[in-house]
């Protein structure tokens, strides 16, 4: 039973890794063959079909994935209304920064820990690991907003969207993966999936 209930836990989590990187991997596709503006055009589209998707797979309305669509779409219809890629450029900034300030200001302002009630059905920690892992992700989402900066200055549009694939993607699964250790100490319970085989 509980080799069934990991399986379907894996082919969850491969879903969902699917579902939040297909639009950016048809962005960067379409980019590369009709230009920004039309890769913009499908990333929105692409989005708007993957968020109904992740509430089919998730049974809820996922909020991270669901704030993130929400700017692609405002941000994105700017850039084709406007014939502006400035727009689409920033958007990850400001999606970045604002999770940053959102989790940074639950910890400053409320001393509580605004990861647990998107993540508290995924994991359980206790109130430390809780508070450690939001501190983390605060300070990682303004990491990214800072490397979307970089890249949307210093280098060609075409470098800034191989970006969003080659840098910024692979570094959040490298950050998500290196927290892995905090779960395993923090854990609520003794069914701890992280310390099996450990």
């Amino acid at each position: 039973m509980t080799e069934k209930t990991d399986e379907q836990g894996g082919m969850r989590r491969f879903y969902a890794t699917a579902l939040e990187l297909g639009p950016l991997v048809l962005f960067f596709i379409a980019n590369g063959r009709w230009g920004i503006y039309w890769g913009t055009g499908i990333f929105i589209v692409a989005t708007a079909i993957a968020l109904p998707c992740y509430r089919l797979l998730e049974k809820r309305w996922p909020i991270m994935p669901l704030v993130g669509g929400f700017f692609v779409l405002v941000f994105g219809g700017l850039t084709i209304w406007l014939q502006d890629e400035t727009f689409i450029k920033l958007k990850p900034t400001i999606v970045n920064c604002l999770f940053g300030v959102i989790l940074g200001g639950g910890l400053l302002l409320f001393k509580k820990p605004l990861l647990k009630p998107l993540f508290g059905t995924a994991f359980r920690l206790t109130d430390e690991g809780w508070r450690k892992l939001t501190l983390r992700w605060t300070l990682f989402f303004f990491v990214l907003a800072g490397v979307n900066e970089v890249m949307r200055h210093g280098f060609s549009t075409e470098t800034w969207i191989a970006s969003k694939m080659f840098l910024s993607f692979p570094l959040t699964l490298v950050f998500a993966f290196l927290q892995v250790p905090l779960l395993k100490r923090y854990w609520d319970g003794a069914d701890n999936p992280f310390a099996r085989g450990s």
